[in-house]
């Protein structure tokens, strides 16, 4: 499996951007996908991660209520929906996939890593 992340930019605070993550391979369906980011100098975090089916859905506490995680298992894209971004979400992020059908929010777990897209939040 290969991942594209885009969808990165500079926006104001209160702004709002959709990442995309585009996957190849016929078994994108069948796999779990997270987002995570990392910000200068510190680990890299979970975000937010989906199940195939989209009913199991996780989040950080940091973004619960302004990001949503969503797929389209036919066109294998995953998408970040941020709204209401605060200074305190820039960094690079990451769309990942994992083999397991259960939702995991822990980095190391995951099989396949996108290259990242940078997202500034600055006024």
């Amino acid at each position: 499996v290969q991942l594209q992340a885009s969808g990165g930019g500079l926006v104001q605070p209160g702004g709002s951007l959709r990442l995309s993550c585009a996957a190849s391979g016929r078994t994108f369906s069948s796999y779990v996908m997270g987002w995570f980011r990392q910000a200068p100098g510190k680990e890299r975090r979970f975000v937010a991660a989906i199940n195939w089916r989209g009913n199991s859905i996780y989040y950080a506490d940091s973004v619960k209520g302004r990001f949503t995680i969503s797929r389209d298992n036919a066109k294998n894209t995953v998408y970040l929906q941020m709204n209401n971004l605060k200074p305190e979400d820039t960094a690079i992020y990451y769309c990942a996939a994992d083999r397991s059908s259960v939702v995991r929010t822990t980095p190391s777990v995951y099989n396949y890593w996108g290259q990242g897209t940078q997202v500034t939040v600055s006024s």
